[in-house]
């Protein structure tokens, strides 16, 4: 069967962020009802989050050929689901560690490669990036709603049904044909590009990668145990999810009009507002549990996490082109799954002798992020992140 492009691309994206909507605000709870503590929830999260890594920095810049991205997207897919169904087969330690490395190894490349066939695509046939995107945050909210009613009603084991459905139906949707398939592109030119120790020895580059690494890092707490910590104090798990949506329907909105909001802004600035927001933001996790308060907390997940993602697709965009990709890159993999995985790792240790506490101690990482923030100079003409 054949799909339009645009619709194949939209379909990828809301399959993903609907199992990742299941994955990143519940797997704890469900680690929980399976009898693990905390201190082995935050390893095993972390263990994922580190495979993710992985994955992410080396499985990634593997597909060099346009042409091969459907095929390696099918393939991750595939892969994602078995260790998916794995899960079913045991919650003996080892298994859970085996199971959770391999289903992140595979789960995490998908985003960027479905980008990049997205950057591909939006040459071929000049495609409207941000209107396929935005069905992937709207499927996140779907799955963390339906989600925490389910487990509600249900009981955890209906994290895992729900979230093998999500990534089955990721993969017969990605079997599918794209009416336009993606186009090799040949090098422009034999020049080399930048080696990784010239680019990462630049002094704004690898203080802009200290600096997101810790502010996205800071959401290790809120990812791994919000949904524990919030259940403990009481709240059920249909108000979870819809706390859980509340953030992603923020996130959306400020990514919808980044444009008119942020369009004088620069990257050094964009990082300076999302650290303000983040010591405001865990720290007022850490000190209220009211409603009230949390739907604030909630809304303010666009200031910690949308702004600053905005802040590194400019700051990305402003480089040089030949560094642009492998920038991309070491982003993706240090601020998205390094540092979140060495923080949650961290935090079931701290969350087990803290509790309320472990979220003031995010407040403070994302102090030096003030103080880390690169210099940036204007540039020649920015390459459109995508």
């Amino acid at each position: 069967m054949e799909l339009r492009s645009t619709r194949w691309l939209a379909l990828s994206y809301f399959t993903y962020f609907f199992s990742y909507g299941i994955f990143l605000p519940f797997w704890g709870l469900w680690l929980k009802g399976e009898g693990i503590s905390s201190e082995s929830i935050g390893l095993l999260l972390g263990a994922g989050l580190v495979a993710r890594f992985l994955g992410t920095l080396i499985i990634s810049p593997s597909i060099k050929d346009p042409s091969h991205l459907i095929t390696g997207l099918r393939i991750l897919a595939l892969l994602t689901l078995a260790f998916a169904v794995g899960f079913w087969f045991g919650n003996g330690w080892a298994w859970l560690m085996i199971n959770i490395a391999g289903f992140s190894l595979f789960f995490g490349p998908l985003v960027p490669l479905t980008d990049a066939l997205a950057g591909t695509l939006q040459r071929q046939i000049n495609m409207d990036y941000g209107k396929v995107r935005v069905w992937g945050s709207i499927a996140f909210v779907i799955g963390s709603a339906v989600t925490g009613k389910l487990v509600e009603v249900y009981g955890h084991n209906a994290i895992l049904y729900t979230l093998t459905a999500g990534v089955a139906a990721m993969l017969l949707g990605m079997l599918l044909r794209p009416s336009v398939k993606p186009a090799g592109e040949p090098r422009e030119n034999g020049a080399p590009g930048i080696s990784w120790k010239a680019l990462l020895g630049e002094k704004p580059v690898w203080r802009f990668l200290l600096c997101v690494t810790l502010l996205q890092g800071a959401h290790a707490a809120y990812y791994g145990f919000s949904a524990i910590y919030w259940q403990d104090v009481g709240y059920s798990s249909t108000t979870i999810g819809y706390l859980w949506s509340l953030g992603v329907v923020a996130e959306v909105l400020v990514f919808t009009f980044s444009k008119q909001l942020f369009s004088r802004w620069s990257a050094r600035d964009l990082l300076l507002l999302s650290a303000f927001c983040g010591v405001v933001r865990w720290g007022m996790m850490g000190a209220f549990t009211a409603l009230p308060w949390l739907i604030v907390m909630q809304i303010l997940h666009c200031g910690t996490f949308t702004v600053c993602h905005l802040a590194g697709m400019r700051f990305i965009a402003a480089r040089p082109r030949d560094q642009v990709i492998r920038l991309q890159s070491v982003y993706s993999a240090l601020a998205m799954g390094g540092g979140v995985a060495v923080m949650t790792m961290v935090s079931g240790f701290l969350f087990e002798h803290l509790h309320a506490g472990l979220f003031w101690v995010m407040a403070l990482l994302a102090v030096p992020a003030i103080f880390l923030r690169p210099q940036v100079t204007p540039s020649a003409p920015k390459v459109t992140a995508s």
